[in-house]
């Protein structure tokens, strides 16, 4: 939300013509601007939501749930995460049928 606001105030103080936004617009007013985008985002406790974490940023990163709880998760648990990670595909949002 702080990233829209920020740019609507930009377009109503004549500082950005509306025309002008677009995606690298959106990006660079996010707070994580300037920050590489997670490929990895590790879920834990069991719950197969994302609640409306890092939504633009984790558009194309692959999604790992665990049933573990944060305080109990271990090394062994981030190994077993990254080891997932480097068996999926890396699509970049592309449906199969893009990708055949």
């Amino acid at each position: 939300m702080q990233a829209a606001k920020n740019i609507a105030c930009k377009v109503q103080q004549g500082e950005l013509n509306i025309d002008e936004i677009d995606e690298e617009t959106f990006e660079n007013n996010l707070y994580t601007s300037g920050m590489p985008n997670p490929e990895l985002l590790i879920r834990t406790s069991g719950e197969y939501r994302i609640s409306n974490y890092l939504l633009w940023q984790i558009a194309y990163a692959e999604l790992y749930f665990t049933p573990k709880l944060w305080p109990d998760f271990r090394k062994e648990d981030l190994y077993e995460a990254i080891v997932d990670y480097q068996s999926a595909s890396a699509v970049f949002g592309m449906t199969s049928e893009q990708l055949n």
